[in-house]
């Protein structure tokens, strides 16, 4: 794992959010550099950083900031190397609604980098990664968010806030966001990468159920009988208590929550005064990364972040930014996720150049 630097304009230092573009502050044209974590300047469309010359990703007029080193086999970046599918060029405002998915799926490959986590594209065969992003709305048929063999499908429909606040009350969910079904569905992707031993099946078996039992028929279940009684002692979601599959993809996608909220707040510099809010007799200091502390350390410091990130939000009359218990069975699920994260990192150098070297199999 890395430490990751807050992300600051290189002309002015001023502090920038992660897709920017434009510094809001002094105008200066920007890159995002992806294995530096920081924006460099752009001239032209082009920065030289040391001796490597990179070009802004061709993806930017959809509002990608990413950059692509001037040897990598396509103009585009990793990140937009990773999409399938899109919608057809001319689908202008379904291109739309994929500049803000694509937004939030940098920010998770960004995060499976900093946790070390092996990404091997779908352009290397069957199995890898990759994402079909479609509109429900433009095709006029449905789309079923989902994953099968590598491949993550999402509906660009639900970038628009309103049909995904609608459908979140339909469904009876507490939270619903683009980032949220990417963080679930890479979990799917990840359980079969990560877990490849039968020991380590046996204990995930032993604490999300068999995945081996019929989907189809857990899936009847659940939309006819709901989560079963006693639920939240045992799974972060009612979700979750549908399949074995979708307790682990859920638990994973809370982790990846947890993980990127206190390495934020970490990057920000947040602690909790441990006398004036926690009652402790130590403060509360998030990690940039906790590979070589206990679930224990990480469960405990998100509750209390967690706790104080809720009170900021009621303040503005909003939900809470973190609507879940996490309970000690749940601790034990996230326990398990931790270990089979933290057991199994890919080196940055490692990752770099399956980032640069992945060939696209139609160019």
């Amino acid at each position: 794992m890395v430490t990751i630097p807050t992300p600051r304009c290189p002309h002015c230092r001023h502090f920038l959010s992660l897709d920017k573009l434009v510094c809001p502050e002094c105008g200066g044209e920007l890159g995002y550099h992806p294995r530096l974590r920081q924006f460099v300047g752009l001239l032209k469309g082009k920065a030289v950083v040391g001796d490597e010359t990179w070009y802004a990703c061709s993806n930017r007029g959809w509002q990608c900031n990413w950059l692509v080193r001037d040897d990598a086999p396509s103009g585009r970046c990793f990140s937009c190397r990773l999409t399938r599918t899109t919608p057809e060029s001319s689908d202008t405002v379904a291109l739309e609604k994929l500049a803000k998915t694509e937004e939030a799926k940098r920010r998770l490959v960004l995060q499976l980098g900093d946790l070390g986590l092996p990404i091997r594209s779908w352009h290397d065969g069957p199995g890898g990664l990759g994402f079909d992003l479609l509109s429900s709305l433009s095709e006029g048929r449905r789309v079923t968010i989902g994953h099968a063999n590598g491949i993550i499908s999402l509906d660009l429909a639900e970038s628009l806030d309103d049909r995904r606040e609608a459908l979140r009350i339909k469904l009876g969910e507490p939270y619903r966001t683009m980032l949220g079904h990417l963080r679930h569905e890479i979990g799917h992707y990840y359980q079969n990468v990560l877990i490849t031993d039968e020991q380590t099946w046996a204990q995930c078996r032993a604490l999300f159920g068999d995945e081996r039992t019929s989907y189809r028929d857990a899936i009847s279940r659940h939309y006819r009988e709901g989560a079963p009684d006693g639920w939240a002692e045992t799974h972060i979601s009612e979700y979750a208590t549908m399949h074995p599959w979708e307790d682990f993809a859920e638990t994973f996608a809370h982790y990846l929550h947890i993980t990127g909220t206190l390495q934020t707040a970490a990057a920000i510099g947040m602690t909790l005064d441990g006398d004036a809010y926690a009652n402790r007799d130590s403060d509360v200091e998030p990690l940039a990364n906790y590979a070589d502390q206990p679930v224990h350390r990480l469960v405990g410091d998100w509750r209390w972040m967690s706790h104080a990130f809720n009170r900021v939000n009621r303040s503005m009359g909003m939900g809470d930014l973190y609507p879940f218990e996490i309970v000690p069975g749940v601790v034990r699920k996230l326990a398990f996720i931790h270990d089979i994260v933290t057991r199994s990192p890919q080196p940055p150098q490692e990752q770099e150049i399956v980032a640069l070297t992945a060939v696209e199999v139609d160019d």
